[in-house]
């Protein structure tokens, strides 16, 4: 438990003391999120936030391990290696904008790193199979993250909840590597809060959301739960990183039932569409943080219960999820919705 807390203060450490610097560097380069009619912000904010996040939580994570093992274990080379690439993808993308099957190939490439090092969704099927969910998990919460990043706050305060949910269920069943990561996690996304909650200093761009969304993804794979059949527990993960999986489905829907694009970028994810309905930009937030957690506390009910129980529940969290997609998109047909 030591070994986890130093990794989560080193990560909060690192991350708030290099994102002033890396704020100064980012406005001496120009290296700016601009404002445009679907942005929130109304003057350019620095784009290298991403970066201190990567920083913190790598270094955290390389340090403890190699101190605890006095080596790097192979999963964790692999995951490194991985969520860098995919890192390094999105920063090309914050600073010279590259079309989405371009981001995806970097996905693509973090897939292959991980399946050369054997980590992959193991469920009780045909080996094919088991890469394809991999390949779609991981690029499906890597844009899920990527999508929250609409609002102050809102991307890095989701990861943190994931991570320590992701954090104590670590612990709980004594997978140090999974916790140490999500300790990680944890700590860069607070760190990094002090200057991204509104109104923001910094922006973390698509480095940092592509490189959180990749790791959770990597570590919803990676979590076992041996006391418990595996028929409940593959919805633990998928629970836990609810929310982010809701915003995208939402807005998928919505677009192609309104005839736009998914690709395009537009005011009309979960969190305008609460301050539509009459919240602030810091209420939508936090009643987002909220709900993560709840879905958060439902998960971990989860890898102790029933096979029924937790049907039952995933049940529940799923008519929820489809009452709250016809809330707020039916409820918002009066509203001319950015994008139409």
């Amino acid at each position: 438990m030591r070994a986890i807390l130093a990794i989560f203060l080193v990560a909060l450490m690192v991350t708030a003391i290099s994102t002033p610097r890396l704020l100064h560097f980012a406005n001496r380069l120009r290296f700016l999120d601009t404002p445009d009619e679907r942005k929130l912000h109304a003057n350019p904010i620095p784009l290298l936030g991403g970066i201190a996040i990567v920083l913190g939580a790598l270094l955290a994570m390389l340090g403890a391990v190699f101190i605890a093992y006095g080596y790097l274990p192979r999963p964790v080379i692999g995951v490194l290696l991985a969520s860098s690439v995919v890192a390094l993808v999105g920063l090309v993308d914050d600073r010279l904008g590259l079309p989405a099957w371009a981001k995806l190939a970097g996905q693509f490439c973090g897939f292959i790193i991980l399946a050369y090092f054997g980590i992959r969704v193991q469920l009780p099927i045909p080996e094919p199979l088991n890469y394809a969910i991999t390949l779609l998990w991981l690029a499906g919460i890597s844009n899920a993250i990527n999508f929250m990043d609409n609002m102050d706050g809102l991307s890095a305060g989701i990861s943190a909840v994931a991570a320590s949910f992701i954090l104590l269920l670590g612990t709980i069943n004594e997978q140090f590597l999974v916790a140490a990561l999500a300790a990680a996690i944890l700590g860069a996304c607070l760190g990094f809060l002090r200057y991204n909650f509104k109104p923001a200093r910094i922006h973390m761009g698509d480095a940092g959301a592509l490189f959180l969304g990749f790791l959770l993804a990597v570590l919803g794979i990676q979590l076992r739960f041996p006391e418990n059949s595996n028929f409940v527990t593959w919805m633990v993960p998928v629970l836990v990183l609810g929310l982010p999986i809701f915003d995208m489905t939402l807005v998928v829907f919505s677009r192609l039932r309104r005839g736009v694009s998914p690709n395009t970028p537009g005011k009309d994810h979960t969190s305008h569409r609460l301050v539509y309905l009459g919240l602030s930009q810091r209420e939508a937030v936090l009643s987002l943080y909220l709900i993560g957690g709840v879905l958060g506390m439902i998960a971990v009910f989860v890898t102790q219960a029933t096979i029924p129980e937790g049907y039952f529940l995933g049940a529940w969290v799923l008519l929820m999820a489809l009452y709250a997609i016809w809330q707020l998109d039916y409820r918002l047909v009066s509203v001319k919705l950015p994008g139409d």
